[in-house]
């Protein structure tokens, strides 16, 4: 197995710096209004002493426009169009230079490396109808790190724009898939939001699914049939170990953290009957949650840990229930056409996510948690598995396409909005699939 980079987890220092502190400007992101069209803003090359300075400086900005421009709330412009050339980062900029080209918002900045090997990046938010700073901050690592500041300046314009948090900072977990169908290999692997810094985890010697990300820690929960019967294990990111969360006879599996990241609840198969469970991970000790003869699995709990959302067939075909945290008060909360799956809380505790399949389409939705106001956010041939960002406004989900000849096709990641419009492939090493977001990392 292949282990995670060292500076992956390299300590982060996060600072104020000592610029003038923001003003109150007319420019802001209303998220409330669903549609939004992209803020045109201007984001320019950072500026650098040195000519590594200045290199490190232009990949900060990069990663900056990528990450602003795939939320599909900005529209970067084209660099070749900016009238003004940016060459002192403490200088204020002319606001007039920027209105032709239509940008609203402007980005400067600068990078370098200090005296104690740190690489600091330093940033300035311009309302440039407004004509003022919005917001200045500075931040530091080390220089391996660099594109994490540029994720942490995204989060930072992100969310003085929205007034909601960023969600660049985060890391997506997944399963890679390789080789043919008929000899395929399962890897659990990691990767930055963005696609940047894949790592395998496992080696792929034996099928693994549905890894899920603790809230709380450097963990991840996830199935593995690397054992005679299929289990679920806890695997460490911070010293690559893994353990089984406990023994049991029959098949364990769906497993997915609780809020406070002391508990795993997960799926148990014995007896032909499938129950919902829930083990401390402290003293291992298992709970049973769910008693029905019918299949209940996928089950998600809520921000506040109080309530599961679940799935169960009792009623004849898969539908969405949810129930007190210690089982009680089970209640169905899906009526629409067809078959719901794979609940999943978002984190802001106002939806529900699913797949839904009728007929031959599958498609990712919401739904609140009293089961009202279900909205369908995209469909196709085949997609599943949904998982929120941190700020509960975009959802990774697995898409796969037909295959041959009746073959089965390939699997990929994909993301869309709460408005269901910015709907973008997610780039990975080859196909991919079981995606789940990481909490933000600070």
């Amino acid at each position: 197995m292949k282990k995670l980079s060292q500076s992956i987890f390299a300590a982060l220092a996060l600072a104020l710096a000592a610029f003038a502190p923001p003003a109150n400007a007319a420019l802001e992101i209303d998220l409330n209004k669903g549609v939004v069209q992209p803020i045109p803003i201007a984001i320019t090359d950072f500026l650098g002493a040195t000519p590594r300075d200045q290199q490190t400086a232009a990949q900060v900005a990069g990663v900056i426009r990528g990450d602003l421009e795939r939320s599909g709330l900005f529209q970067p412009l084209d660099p070749r169009s900016y009238v003004e050339k940016i060459t002192n980062f403490s200088s204020i900029p002319r606001f007039g230079e920027w209105r032709p080209i239509n940008a609203q918002g402007l980005v400067t900045g600068q990078a370098r490396q200090l005296a104690d090997g740190q690489l600091q990046v330093d940033f300035r938010l311009w309302d440039i109808f407004g004509e003022q700073q919005m917001i200045g901050m500075s931040f530091k690592t080390t220089p391996e790190n660099w594109r994490r500041l540029g994720h942490l300046v995204a989060d930072a314009i992100y969310e003085r724009l929205t007034g909601e948090k960023g969600y660049f900072d985060t890391r997506i977990v997944f399963i890679s898939e390789s080789g043919p169908k008929t000899k395929r290999r399962y890897r659990l692997s990691i990767m930055d939001q963005d696609g940047a810094n894949p790592s395998f985890l496992t080696g792929g010697d034996f099928i693994v699914l549905s890894p899920r990300f603790s809230p709380t820690k450097q963990a991840i929960t996830y199935m593995s049939y690397e054992r005679a019967t299929p289990s679920v294990f806890v695997f460490d990111l911070q010293t690559g170990q893994r353990e089984v969360i406990g023994q049991y006879s029959g098949m364990t599996f769906a497993p997915r953290f609780t809020p406070d990241g002391n508990r795993v609840v997960f799926s148990y198969s014995r007896d032909n009957n499938v129950d919902i469970y829930a083990v401390d991970l402290r003293s291992r000790r298992p709970q049973r949650l769910t008693t029905d003869p019918g299949i209940d699995t996928s089950a998600s709990a809520s921000p506040d840990g109080a309530r599961l959302v679940f799935n169960s067939d009792r009623g004849g075909s898969p539908q969405i229930y949810v129930m007190n945290a210690d089982g009680s008060g089970q209640s169905r909360i899906s009526f629409g056409q067809g078959r719901y799956t794979t609940p999943v809380w978002s984190p802001r505790g106002d939806l529900i996510a699913f797949t839904k399949q009728v007929g031959q389409t599958f498609s990712i939705g919401v739904m609140s948690p009293d089961g009202q106001r279900e909205r369908i956010l995209t469909s196709s041939y085949s997609e599943e598995g949904p998982t929120w960002s941190p700020n509960g406004r975009v959802i990774l989900f697995t898409r796969s396409t037909p295959g041959r000849g009746g073959s089965s096709g390939s699997s990929s990641i994909w993301s869309v909005d709460l408005t269901g419009v910015n709907l973008r492939k997610v780039i990975t090493p080859g196909e991919a699939s079981d995606p789940a977001w990481s909490p933000l990392n600070r």
